[in-house]
């Protein structure tokens, strides 16, 4: 073989490997770098929606991993962390379980740890005219109307005894229909004040009550009198005033006189003086003169 064709190839060889060495590293270069592996941190996580008053068991709840430094202030590592403790917020499929969204271990299950410090739950027993047809539901804001006879009143009368109150349950149930139908529930637990809780447990009890749906946006208390029974009544209605008439008002009749009220006679009137006698005037030149003639009896 040609000794001047071996070096060719020798030198394209030598070229070709060099250019393939600056390629590769200005692609290495140029090319992203891949991320670095960051630590990650165990996360508790729910399996499912849990509403308001969802008590946590197993089955509720996974174990996930997120990076250390997204991990949510407030969040589980631990299983026995959150079990057996009671919901007061609503939570999504796959959300965090945080420890603002459950009640204080040791503060119970169910709805007492939804209620506020200083509030009370009080249940009421309803029918479906009560709870307007059952469409009083968890979260909705009605007044409280109660129907009875006061103390020595001669009738029963109506009067609004509280407003504004929070519906806390329908029944048994902490949610409203995820249909938004009706619940039928005999009974109603609202949301009172120790004061509002024995005014609604006295009207319960001494009375019949009814409760009147309102705009859960609308926060204004109304001042009311109340109603009688006698006001239902058109007998006992307050007559209106008579309007004003145009035509002359009629004389009033003379008043009838008895006989001690009659006046004594006048006396009769006095005769008329005699007429003048007849006169004649003469007049003679300057001289004027006044002749009387004598007067003739008929």
């Amino acid at each position: 073989m040609d000794r001047r064709l071996l070096t060719v190839l020798g030198v394209s060889l030598v070229f070709a490997l060099v250019v393939t060495s600056v390629l590769f590293q200005f692609l290495a270069r140029s090319s992203p770098r891949k991320q670095e592996v960051t630590d990650t941190r165990d996360i508790v996580l729910t399996t499912r929606p849990l509403s308001v008053g969802t008590v946590i068991k197993p089955a509720d709840i996974k174990i996930g991993k997120i990076p250390t430094e997204a991990f949510p202030k407030g969040a589980f590592s631990k299983v026995e962390d959150v079990l057996d403790r009671g919901v007061i917020s609503n939570m999504l499929l796959e959300e965090p379980i945080l420890d603002g969204r459950l009640a204080p271990k040791g503060s119970g299950l169910g709805l007492a740890p939804t209620i506020p410090v200083g509030m009370r739950a009080v249940t009421v027993r309803v029918n479906d005219v009560a709870s307007v047809a059952g469409y009083v539901l968890p979260g909705m804001h009605v007044d409280v109307l109660v129907t009875g006879r006061p103390p020595g009143g001669e009738g029963d009368m109506t009067t609004t005894c509280l407003q504004n109150m929070l519906v806390l349950l329908a029944g048994q149930a902490l949610q409203p229909d995820s249909r938004g139908q009706a619940i039928q529930a005999p009974t109603v637990t609202l949301l009172a004040t120790p004061d509002q809780a024995e005014t609604l447990t006295l009207a319960n009890m001494d009375g019949h009550i009814q409760l009147v749906l309102r705009n859960s946006t609308d926060a204004e208390v109304e001042q009311t009198a109340g109603r009688y029974v006698e006001e239902l009544y058109s007998a006992n209605r307050r007559k209106p005033a008579p309007a004003p008439s145009s035509e002359e008002p009629k004389p009033k009749p003379k008043p009838v006189q008895t006989a001690q009220q009659v006046a004594p006679p006048a006396p009769p009137p006095a005769p008329p003086p005699p007429p003048p006698p007849d006169q004649i005037v003469v007049f003679r030149g300057t001289q004027r003169t006044v002749e009387t003639l004598p007067s003739h009896a008929n």
